[in-house]
């Protein structure tokens, strides 16, 4: 069994010396607090009326990365990576009564759960000092870092905008000497504005979703990922008042690059493409209603990080309104 100097050596040789330059994971961890693909059908509907509602998101991920690249020392290095990331983020979201320049007001606070399930292995052949291969792996169910949103919605007859403010709070369950991470431990911020347009005659609902996520410096590993640019979009056709089918997809670019002492790969900067179909459906549990959405995504183009498939599935109900509806 390797002692903690033993493994973070070994780590930090995986990093400085394996990974190509085609093939490092920018971004802490190889992934940020932004979830992409979120936001796909109905990304700007909000509830129409007052009230108290429940949402069950659960996110899906299975990615990895591989590479080789030849050392400066003489010889060559190989490495993978396998990620298997499940996020249950159950949601209370409160519709004020307030109007705020001409919008509705809402908040929410988001509770993460999830499990990683990661692998590592790399090997090195360096002339005249030998062959090196390290291995490991890692997985536990684990507390996130919960968030708070804040967020202004207009609505008209066949349109929905909002703009939504994320927090992300670095108070989940972190252990540095772990693999197998779900807490990002540091302070985070996403602005993202939506769209939704509705067709009623060609039965046509499209949407679109961009933003910017702002991250703070992780105290434990003095990594600060830099920031981020995303962009989503969906378009659904309505088969009938409780069915709707269509695609959707997201793209991904750092426009900063990742900075700090534990930076020790230098400037890296992510990209990632993906699209893939979702339905949505609406139907009664007792006398409430249930709103399910799932959703598939295969990534590609990607740059400096893992590549993979997502999925999104989520219900959301109401738990009270005024005057009991």
């Amino acid at each position: 069994m390797l002692d903690m100097l033993q493994r973070t050596a070994l780590i930090t040789a995986f990093a400085v010396f394996v990974m190509p330059s085609q093939t490092v994971l920018a971004a802490e961890g190889g992934s940020g607090f932004y979830l992409l693909g979120q936001r796909g059908q109905g990304a700007a509907i909000l509830p129409p009326v007052e009230g108290v509602f429940f949402s069950m998101p659960t996110y899906y991920y299975s990615g990895d990365a591989s590479g080789s690249q030849a050392l400066e020392t003489g010889g060559a290095a190989t490495f993978g990576m396998d990620l298997d990331l499940i996020l249950v983020m159950p949601t209370a979201m409160w519709m004020t009564p307030v109007d705020f320049l001409g919008a509705d007001l809402g908040v929410s606070a988001t509770f993460v759960y999830g499990n990683a399930d990661i692998s590592v292995d790399f090997s090195a052949s360096i002339p005249e000092v030998g062959d090196f291969e390290y291995g490991d792996f890692d997985e536990h169910w684990t507390m996130g870092d919960p968030t708070a949103s804040a967020f202004l919605g207009w609505s008209g007859e066949n349109y929905a905008y909002t703009l939504t403010s994320t927090v992300n709070i670095p108070e989940g369950d972190s252990d540095l000497g772990r693999l197998s991470q779900v807490a990002l431990n540091y302070w985070a911020l996403d602005v993202t504005a939506a769209g939704t347009w509705l067709f009623p005659q060609s039965k046509i609902e499209l949407s679109g979703a961009a933003g910017l996520t702002f991250n703070d410096e992780n105290d434990d590993t003095q990594y600060q990922t830099g920031t981020e640019f995303h962009l989503e979009a969906a378009a659904y056709y309505q088969f009938s008042p409780t069915f709707s089918a269509g695609l959707q997809g997201y793209y991904y670019k750092q426009v900063t690059s990742d900075s700090g002492d534990g930076a020790v790969l230098g400037s890296l900067k992510g990209e990632v493409a993906a699209i893939g179909p979702g339905i949505s459906s609406t139907f009664m549990v007792g006398t409430s209603p249930v709103s399910m959405k799932l959703s598939y995504f295969y990534e590609f183009s990607t740059e400096n990080r893992l590549e993979g498939d997502a999925v999104f599935l989520s219900f959301f109900v109401p738990l009270w309104m005024p005057g009991g509806g």
